[in-house]
């Protein structure tokens, strides 16, 4: 990976160079007084005293300018107002074909001053995180709470740029308003729900009279995103992605989005930006997040009936946890080889995919008349080696345009959480009992029967509406001299469109350090995707696995709370199948409205590693009072602590993520072993090991299963807080 400082040094806009933040020059201060302060001649205090007079020059260079030519674009707009005005009263074609070029042409000058705001802004945090990283000190809260909530701040221009969007709503309005369609009385500021009044004389033909745009403003950040529901300038376009990619504001779609944990690559080549619209398809996408959703009602539609089964076949009830843990022995296997499969194609591995989940429902079902616990086990880990999430992640990664691709994203995480309240919920209604001839249909089987009819008209509609994305790739070369301007414009518009937030940090820093030592170039092995487990393994920092070791003890603590229910409630509680079934229904319908709250509002309060680390202490407080001690077990006692536990390990699981997506390597953004597959992994061995802990836990008697498997929750989850305590300063 390159350097962010030779990145810097390589995209600044020529005539604006002096303008730029000096961060080769800060990160040699950074170095500096590190050395300063070690050989003890010089303090802490005037450290952070002349470091933060440096950063405010830094800031305030940037920002003159920036105001600078915030005026030029005004000055620019003005006059454009003026010809336009004229135009309104005597207009004539070739006028309005020049107007809107102008239009353009002022566009194309704000692309240029939105990529200086991004790169300087990119700068300025990376520095900050430098420094924090190097002293050990909370800087960055310090120096931005300062300045941010100054009334003289600068630093607001460059983070919140709230002077631009006056000029992206400019250009915007006005571009809009000279589309072949005069008379329009639409505006880019009319809601969409409000009836359009389009001229029956002047309307144009490809704008239908349900064209709809929409204005949002963050409640933080004042940032404007433009919805434009049919054909746009292309500059348009290229505003609205910048000002997307400008602001990194928490939301609760940003939230889903990273909850997903869908890693892309910090710059994209620009290749693949050109090709998005050609390789993404909307009902693709949607077979994609469908074969997500079953595949997780498939997972937890068999756990309120599962000791039942595993009993009616002369096991003990405490098999279920062999039984449902069978899937996620066989998902460990199945995410590798589905992860180098979907190099090659999305579309097989789908279709390989329904096939053997039709197949092992069809077994699971089938072990009932047959009565054969080697047949339930087996059609078990057949739906387990049909898992294709990491298919699932990586067509959204890779074939969703980035204007997007957030959407996807968190439309992966709902599809995941309402698959996970409708698989308990089923199993609740299939409470029926009837034969036809020799195969039995009850609450034990029927699960089976359902999902294998389910994935068989799954696969149908993949075989005859899915749509392999092309993958003939050509690399891209930089533009023909012969036309600077247009290669200029080229070369904004796909700068722009990169992410403002670097996802790599820790590797980046590594690599600014080998520049300052002497190295000219970065090697092409640093580019490289892994190639196997130990290599992604090895890229990994020490915060990254402190974040996965979290990630496996969430996902640990919550497959014993809801593998072991049935069983657990049975004993304690004399529960039927279908309160079992409500109950575990109703904790998955608690995913998606603990996400908006915690995406929405939590999150714009607190930091993410204040949120982590008292999720944490949540969960461990669930564990804890879920222990029978001394009391009689009672029926709130076991609600409210699988409540507190499971609603706070959701928290921690999107707070989690969202932390690993903007720190683990880039390098671990593509190929087979890439992050996903990783957390994939951890969170598959987690329940692999809690399942057998259950039916382990089951030799000692049902009496003692819940204390015994809740121990080493509790001993995880303390070994996770001690961790996260330990790398609290690295987290970010």
């Amino acid at each position: 990976m390159v350097a962010f400082g030779k990145k810097l040094k390589a995209r600044q806009i020529q005539e604006w160079q002096a303008y730029y933040i000096n961060y080769k020059l800060m990160k040699k201060k950074v170095k500096q007084y590190a050395h300063q302060i070690e050989v003890g001649t010089l303090e802490r205090r005037h450290v952070l005293k002349d470091f933060s007079r440096m950063l405010d020059n830094q800031i305030e260079k940037i920002v003159l300018f920036l105001l600078e030519q915030q005026g030029l674009l005004a000055s620019k707009l003005a006059k454009l107002r003026e010809q336009h005005d004229t135009l309104e009263q005597q207009p004539e074609i070739s006028q309005i074909t020049e107007l809107r070029e102008g239009y353009r042409v002022v566009g194309y000058d704000l692309l240029k001053l939105l990529y200086f705001v991004e790169m300087n802004a990119i700068g300025l945090r990376k520095i900050l995180k430098k420094f924090d990283k190097r002293f050990r000190y909370r800087f960055t809260d310090y120096y931005v709470k300062s300045r941010a909530n100054h009334p003289y701040s600068q630093l607001q221009q460059v983070f919140k740029h709230v002077g631009l969007g006056a000029v992206v709503g400019a250009v915007s309005r006005n571009l809009h308003e000279l589309q072949d369609c005069q008379g329009s009385y639409l505006s880019i500021y009319d809601p969409p729900a409000l009836p359009l009044q389009v001229s029956p004389i002047h309307t144009c033909d490809h704008f239908s009279s349900d064209f709809s745009s929409k204005l949002l403003y963050d409640n933080k950040d004042m940032v404007m995103l433009f919805y434009l529901d049919h054909l746009q300038d292309p500059v348009v376009d290229s505003i609205k992605a910048a000002v997307d990619r400008l602001t990194h504001s928490t939301n609760f779609l940003n939230f889903m989005a990273q909850h997903a944990l869908i890693m892309q690559e910090e710059l994209p080549a620009p290749a693949e930006e050109q090709i998005d619209e050609e390789r993404y398809h909307y009902v693709s996408l949607l077979l994609n997040l469908a074969n997500t959703f079953l595949y997780m009602v498939n997972t937890y539609i068999i756990v309120p009936t599962a000791d039942n089964y595993s009993m009616s076949l002369g096991a003990a009830a405490t098999v279920c946890g062999i039984v449902i843990g069978a899937m996620a022995v066989a998902q460990v296997f199945s995410s590798v080889y589905f992860s180098a499969w979907s190099n090659r194609s999305y579309f097989r591995p789908l279709v390989f995919s329904s096939i053997v989940l039709f197949v092992g429902n069809a077994m699971y079902a089938l072990a009932y008349d047959l009565n054969s616990l080697t047949m339930l086990l087996l059609g078990r880990l057949f739906c387990g080696f049909g898992s294709a999430r990491a298919v699932n992640r990586r067509y959204i990664s890779d074939c969703v345009p980035l204007k997007i691709r957030m959407q996807a994203s968190a439309g992966f995480v709902s599809a995941s959480a309402l698959g996970m309240a409708c698989g308990p919920a089923l199993a609740g209604i299939l409470q029926i009992n009837f034969k036809i001839y020799k195969l039995t249909f009850n609450a034990m089987t029927l699960p089976g029967w359902v999902m294998a009819v389910a994935w068989l008209v799954y696969l149908i509609w993949l075989w005859f509406s899915f749509k392999e994305p092309s993958r003939d790739v050509e690399e891209n070369n930089s533009p023909h001299a012969s036309d600077s301007e247009t290669a200029e414009k080229n070369t904004l518009e796909k700068g722009l469109k990169q992410p403002l937030l670097i996802t790599s940090e820790e590797q980046q820093e590594d690599d600014e350090d080998a520049e300052a030592d002497g190295s000219e170039e970065v090697s092409q092995e640093s580019r490289r995707p892994a190639t196997s487990i130990a290599s992604a393994y090895r890229l990994l920092t020490p915060s990254v696995k402190v974040q996965l070791l979290i990630y496996f003890m969430l996902k640990y603590a919550m497959e014993i709370l809801l593998s072991e229910s049935s069983v657990v409630t049975t004993y304690y509680f004399s529960w039927s199948t279908s309160t079992v079934a409500v109950f575990l229904a109703c904790l998955g319908l608690t995913v998606l409205p603990v996400n908006i709250v915690v995406g929405s509002y939590i999150s714009n309060m607190f930091e993410d590693r204040q949120i982590l680390l008292a999720s944490e202490i949540m969960v461990f407080v669930g564990i804890l009072l879920s222990f029978h001690v001394i009391i009689p077990y009672s029926v709130p006692q076991y609600v409210c602590s699988g409540l507190i536990m499971f609603v706070s390990a959701e928290v921690l699981e999107g707070v989690n993520l969202s932390l690993l997506s903007r720190v683990m390597s880039s390098r671990l953004s593509r190929g087979t072993y890439n992050g996903g597959l990783l957390s994939t992994e951890a969170g598959t061995i987690a329940r692999v090991i809690a399942d057998a802990t259950i039916t382990m836990a089951g030799f000692l008697g049902q009496s003692q299963l819940l204390n015994i498997t809740l121990l080493p929750s509790l001993l995880i989850c303390v070994i996770s807080i001690a961790a996260t305590c330990f790398t609290y300063n690295s987290l970010y």
